[in-house]
């Protein structure tokens, strides 16, 4: 059985209408999609599990208020991970909370 799985990535200056892909091998349909910012991620959780996903993994630009933001909008209704860098190289060292949760 194909997972439904999905990749959420947050940056500034990013556009969820368009940087959006779908990866699809024979044993996951992969759904990657960026957003600027927690606000933007959490309805974006939410639709993605209303399309069946099962799996989020949320990129190192979340920081931990982040993924319990998202964890909490998706009710269990889907396994919510992170790659893990609370204090991003990419970032300046800083967290994603400190960017991104606006």
């Amino acid at each position: 059985m194909k997972v439904k799985a999905a990749f959420i990535f947050v940056a500034p200056e990013v556009d969820y209408k368009i940087h959006k892909t779908v990866i699809d091998t024979p044993v996951v349909h992969l759904t990657v999609i960026g957003v600027k910012n927690y606000n933007e991620a959490v309805p974006i959780a939410k639709e993605l599990v209303n399309q069946g996903v099962k799996a989020i993994e949320l990129c190192a630009g979340f920081g931990n208020e982040g993924i319990a933001l998202v964890s909490k909008a998706v009710k269990g209704k889907a396994s919510v991970g992170a790659v893990k860098f609370d204090h991003h190289p990419g970032f300046d060292f800083k967290s994603g909370d400190d960017l991104f949760n606006n």
